[in-house]
Parts: C-alpha cells; sequence; structure tokens
C-alpha cells in the first residue's frame, strides 16, 4: 500500500506538492474548498476529502498551503476540534504570529503544527525546485523531512518554532529585490540599443545573473505577463507587506526592499495585479520611455 500524507490547498503551490509527491509514489488524502482544483491534477493520485477534519482522520501528517491567516486558523480550529493526533507542517508566508495563533490551538488538541514555508516560484514548485526552510519541534520535523524531500531539492532545519518564517523573510526580500533589478537590467539593454534576448543570454552567464533574472527573464524579454503565471502581484503584495511589518517590529531598515515594493505597487496601479511579477518590467520599460 502507497504511503499517504494529506494536503490542504491545492493552488498552485499545494497542487505542485500533490503532483510531485504523487510521481514520487505516495498517496494524497486532499482538500480545497474550490474543488475545480481537484481536475488541474492530473493523473496524480488524490483521494479527494470532505473537509479538514476528514484529511486529519486519514493521514497522521498534512501539508497546508493555505491563502492568509483566516484559512489557516479556521483549518485549525476544525482539525483541533476533531481530536485526531496528527503533525501539520504549514508552508504558507504569513506573520509569526498568525502562525502562533493556529498553534496554540493545535497544541491545545495534542496536534504537533510546524513552521515550514518554502521558497521558489509556482514553477519551480512544478519542477520540485522548492528550498524548505523548517522549524518547530525536530522529532515531528524528521517524520515531515521524506515528503519535503520528494516535493524540493533542498531541505533545511533551522531550529524553533518561526525560525522557518524568518529565513523566508529574507529570502523574499532578495526575491522582491532581484526581481526589480532584473526588469531594470533589461530595460536598460533595451534603451541601450540591445536585444532584450541578448541581454538576457549573456547575463545570465556573468557574474551579474540571480535566480530571479534567470527564471523571470525569458517572460521579461518577451513582454508578455499572463501566460504560465507563477506568482501575481496579488500574492507579492501580501508576502511584501508581511516582510515589512516584521522589519518595523525588530528596527531593521529596509531601503531597497522598500523601493521595490513601491515598484511592485506601481504594477498593480497600472494593472498587472493579477499577471506574473514579472510584469514589473512593464513599469521599468514606462519609466525609461521604451515601446515594444
Amino acid at each position: 500500500m502507497a504511503e499517504q500524507i494529506g494536503i490542504i490547498g491545492l493552488g498552485i503551490m499545494g497542487g505542485a506538492y500533490a503532483k510531485n509527491l504523487s510521481a514520487a509514489g505516495m498517496e494524497i488524502i486532499g482538500f480545497d474548498v474550490d474543488e475545480s482544483r481537484f481536475e488541474a491534477l492530473g493523473n496524480a493520485r488524490v483521494t479527494r476529502a470532505s473537509s479538514p477534519a476528514d484529511v486529519a482522520s486519514k493521514v497522521d501528517r498534512i501539508i497546508t498551503s493555505l491563502p492568509n491567516p483566516a484559512a489557516l486558523h479556521a483549518v485549525a480550529a476544525e482539525i483541533a476540534g476533531a481530536g485526531n493526533k496528527v503533525i501539520i507542517a504549514d508552508t504558507c508566508t504569513l506573520k509569526i504570529s498568525d502562525k502562533e495563533a493556529a498553534r496554540d490551538v493545535f497544541e491545545k488538541a495534542g496536534v504537533i503544527m510546524l513552521d515550514t514555508p518554502v521558497s521558489g516560484t509556482g514553477h519551480q514548485a512544478a519542477a520540485g525546485d522548492l528550498v524548505v526552510f523548517g522549524s518547530g519541534d525536530e522529532a515531528a520535523f524528521e517524520r515531515m523531512r521524506p515528503a519535503f524531500e520528494k516535493m524540493g531539492r533542498l531541505v533545511h532545519y533551522l531550529g524553533e518554532f518561526g525560525t522557518g518564517s524568518k529565513m523566508k523573510f529574507v529570502a523574499n526580500l532578495l526575491v522582491a529585490i532581484h526581481n526589480v533589478s532584473s526588469a531594470e537590467a533589461i530595460t536598460f539593454g533595451i534603451k541601450a540599443g540591445i536585444d532584450p534576448q541578448t541581454v538576457y543570454d549573456v547575463i545570465s552567464t556573468s557574474a551579474g545573473t540571480s535566480r530571479m533574472f534567470e527564471i523571470r527573464g525569458p517572460m521579461m524579454v518577451e513582454g508578455v505577463y499572463d501566460e504560465n503565471v507563477s506568482a501575481t502581484h496579488r500574492l507579492m503584495q501580501k508576502d511584501l507587506s508581511v516582510i515589512l511589518d516584521y522589519a518595523a517590529q525588530i528596527a531593521c531598515p529596509t531601503p531597497l526592499l522598500n523601493l521595490a515594493a513601491d515598484m511592485h505597487l506601481s504594477a498593480v496601479a497600472q494593472g498587472f495585479e493579477f499577471e506574473d511579477t514579472a510584469s514589473v518590467c512593464a513599469v521599468t520599460d514606462r519609466l525609461a520611455g521604451v515601446k515594444r
């Protein structure tokens, strides 16, 4: 019989987890409030559960991939109320205080919650190219490790609960800045009279490259941002607000992140809210008077 694991939330990220874990031989017990997401799972071995509590009644380990604190807290209340002693590995990017509130609800019911955000875009999740930032109960994390190793390329255990989120904030700070710097570089190259494809081909092999340049550069070269979307500006705005809030809590200036946040907000103001965050290049194009 195939090893089973639960996944609650089957959007871009959770759906990718399900496909990769299924391809690795695991059977998924899944739940999502949007039933149409099951159709996008293709041939993945996913048994549809009727509720989060139903998932918890069938497995001893669950991965959550949820869009906001309200969704996490609703899941926590339901699973805690059902009384099943499971391990919950939460992969969302949320305020640490929101995760701690959910953890406290779980703990009262004997459920162990881990803070395990992941670094990577939707496309990287689909390719199994994620990095897991794990924190919380170490023994419980080691129970989850085999699944994480099947859905990502690197798995880090970082210590006490919340440290995973802190590391994710560091990673996303760099993602936001590198996204804007990549856009600025592509626009600068075009303005200088260099074909954008040539800019990408050369810089992606140079010391000036970054993972964001390599991942989002091709979209910036084409100037097409509404196809194969891996992360929208709506998601980016949520993540940026979480990081900036934490930076304020610890009194850490983030001048480059603040500028990058304004550039991403400009993309939202210009109508790109639901398009890929690579569309920040449309903002740098307009600032430079570049017309494709």
